[in-house]
């Protein structure tokens, strides 16, 4: 009896940790602009928005990144760049 619980609890496990489903409380007119957009380029409302959060984390994480990496180099180059801007 034991056995079947952990098959079950493992595929529970294997199905929760996939792909997930979520809500998207959207404005009308952030639904509208969304379905204008999809049928302009003859894809899906749920295609258009997955590929506007993919390109949002892409862009945000690149931005983080060389914020991090200017913070921490800038620094080293300050004396110089003072005296390029004299």
């Amino acid at each position: 009896m034991e056995l079947r619980r952990n098959d079950t609890t493992r595929r529970y496990q294997t199905w929760y940790h996939g792909p997930m489903a979520m809500t998207l409380r959207l404005s009308d007119d952030e639904a509208d602009a969304l379905r204008r957009r999809a049928q302009r380029e003859g894809r899906s409302m749920q295609e258009v928005a997955r590929q506007a959060v993919r390109e949002y984390v892409d862009t945000t994480s690149r931005r983080e990144l060389l914020d991090r990496v200017l913070d921490a180099e800038l620094p080293r180059y300050a004396e110089a760049l003072e005296r390029l801007g004299e």
